[in-house]
């Protein structure tokens, strides 16, 4: 575990003195580049690594850092699913962290707050992406100018299916509706166009639905489009979204599947395409572990492991019946998935041999890819030639799960047996026990956040029966307030929350009484006084 801490800080500290503002760290050269846009990414990526270390204080640092230093108004063509992964889920970890981690955080936290008001705000960047007749996403959107004239309209699988989880959060905590709605009509338009065999290919064209490669597999392109459908389950308790990978998981161990081994098959057909491991797959055991498959995913994760022994680590693609690399494709970029993989099943078997991998992985990085200035990729795992680039991956997950997996009573790990209750708007909140769910970047969300934000309906109701009595009480004749629009902005300014409650409250308040007292029941509770208290002195 200390081994791990030096790592970390011996990658952190290069890309503070070399590297920063720019997003990534290239250590052969002890200087900065910017990858994925422009925005800092290894800090955002590596601040809830921090705070998992144990490093409150420089936590504290970075967040007053990003917020005075990070603009998403710029003109760069960025990747949606990157952005979204690294950018939005590394600042929505962030914010729910920050109370833990010795914040000062403002009143109606986690409802609000700077670092939740940026990730709103990346994420809306995002938006235009999903205007496409089938609800997928373009793969690249210009952060000024939505998405760019002549822009492909080809993207992989995981760069539509891979938003539930952080743009759901971001529903739950804004209330806004419309990123969850987006995600889950992507989510939605894969399953729909899934082949009859029930396999999804690598590739499609967002405009027209129809499949560009048509390679099935687990892999690259793939897979955390089946990561976020479990998930996404997991976090919202959503039995459809469980139900879709239980029945994508038959189709792939009918026709993928080999020996403990997935190889690469045509959709349509199901015949072998590829007979190949992709380093990106070894995210797989992890899932089946999430699912309660553990036998199965140890048998595979041991397979993975030979791999690693042959080479000293995974290289990107691996041919399985020759038992060798594939040309061009013999680099590790210090990739997490394995690691990932070891630390979930650590926690279900305590199997020391996971414990075995972690350690080699240490040695292996530590060896192969240090340098002076940090950590490099690994371009030929055969001769161990390295390039000229430090992944922001390296910290935000790499780094992450090998911690986690030597450090068993981190707060992560937390089982429930302690937790925090905080006061929101909405009344009594508990965070922070346990149940962490990982994005595909590995930050963490607390998924008892996502009921700190939104009243029950029925608490709502309650409200407004104690209202009305209190009316009738105080006087014997019928009126009805203004609607809320009516006040413009201000203390009566309608909550942007999805528009249908607001009628199925109204149909509800008509049931009981010939007239609504209350005309917007999704307000909070505090503006609804605020409307009634415009009321009351109109009517003195």
């Amino acid at each position: 575990r200390e081994r791990v801490r030096a790592m970390f800080y011996h990658a952190y500290e290069h890309y503070l003195e070399s590297a920063f503002p720019y997003d990534e760290l290239r250590p052969l050269t002890c200087d900065g580049q910017d990858t994925w846009g422009s925005f800092s990414l290894t800090l955002i990526d590596a601040l809830d690594t921090l705070l998992i270390l144990g490093n409150v204080s420089e936590f504290q640092r970075v967040v007053s850092v990003l917020q005075e230093g990070v603009d998403f108004d710029i003109d760069v063509n960025a990747s949606v699913f990157e952005t979204n992964i690294r950018v939005v889920g590394g600042l929505l970890s962030a914010h729910l962290l920050s109370k833990k981690a010795g914040v000062e955080v403002e009143v109606g936290w986690p409802c609000s707050g700077p670092l939740l008001r940026m990730a709103e705000e990346a994420a809306r960047k995002l938006l235009p992406a999903f205007q496409t007749p089938t609800g997928m996403p373009y793969g690249t959107v210009n952060l000024l100018h939505g998405v760019n004239p002549g822009e492909t309209p080809v993207t992989c699988t995981a760069g539509i299916g891979t938003f539930i989880v952080e743009f759901a959060t971001l529903s739950h905590l804004t209330g806004d509706p419309v990123f969850e709605d987006v995600a889950r009509k992507a989510l939605k338009a894969l399953w729909k166009n899934r082949s009859d065999i029930g396999l999804v290919g690598n590739h499609i064209d967002v405009i027209t639905a129809k499949w560009v490669a048509q390679d099935a597999g687990i892999g690259a392109g793939v897979d955390s489009y089946f990561e976020y459908l479990v998930k996404g389950a997991i976090l919202l308790q959503d039995k459809e979204l469980m139900s879709m990978f239980l029945e994508y998981n038959k189709a792939i161990k009918n026709y993928t599947k080999f020996d403990d081994w997935y190889l690469w098959v045509q959709m349509y057909k199901g015949t072998v395409s590829m007979p190949v491991f992709q380093s990106l797959e070894a995210y797989w055991p992890g899932l089946q572990s999430l699912i309660g498959d553990v036998q199965n995913a140890m048998r595979t994760f041991l397979n993975y492991y030979t791999v690693w022994k042959q080479f000293g680590g995974l290289p990107e693609f691996y041919n399985i019946p020759q038992g060798y690399t594939v040309d061009k494709r013999e680099g590790y970029p210090l990739r997490p998935e394995l690691i990932e993989s070891a630390m979930y099943l650590y926690r279900a078997t305590r199997d020391p041999t996971l414990l075995e991998l972690g350690r080699d992985a240490v040695e292996s990085i530590e060896k192969i890819s240090k340098v002076d200035c940090g950590f490099a990729t690994i371009k030929d795992l055969r001769d161990h030639r390295l390039d000229n680039r430090m992944e922001s991956f390296f910290l935000a997950e790499t780094v992450k799960y090998l911690y986690l997996l030597f450090d068993p009573d981190n707060f992560i790990h937390n089982d429930g047996s302690v937790f925090d209750v905080v006061i929101t708007p909405y009344g009594e909140c508990v965070l922070n026990a346990g149940g962490y769910v990982f994005n595909t970047e590995a930050h963490p969300i607390d998924p008892a956040a996502l009921h700190c934000c939104r009243k029950q309906k029925e608490e709502q109701w309650e409200v407004e029966d104690l209202m009305r009595e209190f009316y009738s009480l105080k006087k014997n004749k019928k009126f009805t307030l203004k609607r809320a629009s009516d006040h413009g902005e201000g203390e009566g300014a309608k909550d942007p929350e999805d528009a249908s409650s607001e009628k199925g409250g109204e149909k509800r308040n008509s049931e009981r009484n010939s007239h609504s007292l209350l005309s917007c029941p999704s307000q909070s509770f505090n503006s609804k006084l605020a409307v009634l208290g415009q009321v009351f002195l109109d009517n003195t």
